[in-house]
């Protein structure tokens, strides 16, 4: 149930893009404009912008976004496409049990992070330092909020799809000119000309912003990456009953005294009605224990700390920041094979009893040092215990009863599997004609 964040709760914002790309492709065309040699997405300024000679539709975008999200050409191996480490029949997620991915020239590059799952990120908001809920009430300050990938240094969803075409790790393209080449000379060729012009190639920075918001685009598709087709959002429109364990399981998801899931992973309708997306967009410590397996773990000075670093660079001098992960969203987390940002557990069960058995029973999770005592929080450098969340269910001493039983634990999963996406009600079976 990764991962729980004390604030108020907040109202999805609406989804922008489609509005806006409807309304730009829409709009006047002005004439092309004269690029330079090709530069990261974040550097190129009015992304949103139209810059062709002809806009294309969204429904054209689209097409070439899912053509390029599938095609492996456009990797250093010629073998690794997005959708090898998001899956469609994985919620766009990843298709294996890997704690992390592996890419590179040969495919033996092991990345550092868990692929997360692209579904249900269309209302993300950019990322910020003080995140304030559109209620009315300024007051309430929630912290570091929003952005895209695990620490939230992506704004938006081009700049976050240029990060693995270039990864070492990952897609491994030498930089953003060599990806234009790859489209260039690619099978895709064709259909991105036709799309955004047949002279988009010698404008190779142009080339490369189309191509980031193709993706980008393609990812804000509802029927991909946010249908709303779970038995949860069946019984949100009353077209579905949960049983009375999955009822038993949402009401513990709910409640401050036990599972306290809500508080970050929200379950409710908003005021305006928009369904929930079962996470606050918030970042949070939890004291997620050290995955030993991952090879870049094998270096004992070596820590993933999120928000503040190595891949983000922007927050290192926040300290308190540091070990702060992105509040995933539980929808299809079900399909999951490994949780967490470094892929630590691989079970909803593993995941729950440790949310509740952190504290109460430490020595269940984390190793012990030199002297016999148990070193809680051993993914994060000496000095940083502060930054570990402390409110419920992590709010218990070592030798107290957790806030939830194993028979509770089963009816929170068995409400999980609720979220999964593609849920079908039984038809009633009909009688033989007379």
């Amino acid at each position: 149930m990764p991962l729980l964040r004390c604030q108020p709760m907040t109202k999805p914002m609406p989804s922008l893009l489609l509005a806006a790309a409807a309304c730009l492709l829409a709009a006047c065309q002005p004439a092309p404009q004269k690029d330079a040699a090709a530069v990261p997405a974040a550097q190129l300024a009015g992304a949103y912008a139209p810059t062709l000679k002809r806009q294309p539709s969204v429904a054209a975008m689209t097409a070439m976004g899912r053509a390029m999200f599938f095609e492996p050409s456009l990797s250093v191996s010629g073998k690794l496409a997005c959708a090898s480490c998001h899956s469609p029949e994985h919620a766009y997620g990843p298709p294996n049990a890997l704690a992390v991915q592996l890419g590179g020239p040969e495919l033996k590059d092991a990345g550092t992070r868990a692929a997360p799952s692209l579904r249900y990120l269309q209302n993300a908001p950019p990322f910020s330092e003080h995140y304030h809920d559109d209620d009315g009430d300024d007051s309430v300050d929630a912290g570091p909020t929003g952005g895209r990938n695990w620490d939230g240094r992506a704004q938006s969803g081009h700049e976050q799809a240029l990060a693995p075409l270039l990864s070492k790790r990952e897609m491994g393209n030498r930089d953003a000119a060599a990806v234009v080449a790859k489209l260039r000379a690619g099978p895709l060729a064709a259909q991105f000309r036709q799309t955004y012009g047949a002279d988009i190639f010698e404008q190779p920075g142009q080339a490369l912003r189309w191509a980031l918001m193709s993706l980008e685009v393609f990812q804000e598709s509802p029927a991909d990456f946010y249908p709303y087709t779970s038995k949860y959002d069946a019984f949100l429109r009353k077209q579905a009953s949960l049983s009375p364990q999955e009822a038993r399981g949402l009401a513990l998801f709910n409640d401050e005294r036990k599972g306290n899931c809500a508080s970050c992973h929200i379950s409710q309708v908003s005021a305006g009605g928009a369904f929930p997306q079962f996470t606050d967009y918030g970042l949070i410590n939890i004291g997620v224990p050290r995955n030993g397996k991952l090879p870049a773990n094998a270096d004992p000075a070596f820590f993933d700390l999120g928000l503040c670093g190595p891949d983000r660079t922007d927050l290192t001098e926040h300290k308190e920041y540091c070990g702060s992960f992105k509040t995933p969203s539980l929808r299809n987390v079900a399909l999951r094979k490994v949780f967490f940002h470094n892929g630590s557990f691989t079970s909803l069960e593993q995941v729950l009893r440790f949310y509740v058995q952190r504290d109460t029973a430490p020595q269940k999770w984390y190793p012990k040092d030199k002297s016999g005592k148990v070193h809680k929080y051993n993914d994060l450098p000496p000095g940083l215990d502060a930054n570990v969340n402390v409110e419920a269910p992590f709010d218990r001493q070592p030798g107290q009863a957790p806030a939830l039983n194993e028979a509770e634990i089963a009816d929170v999963i068995v409400f999980l599997h609720t979220l999964t996406d593609g849920y079908q009600a039984a038809r009633p079976a009909q009688g033989k004609g007379g």
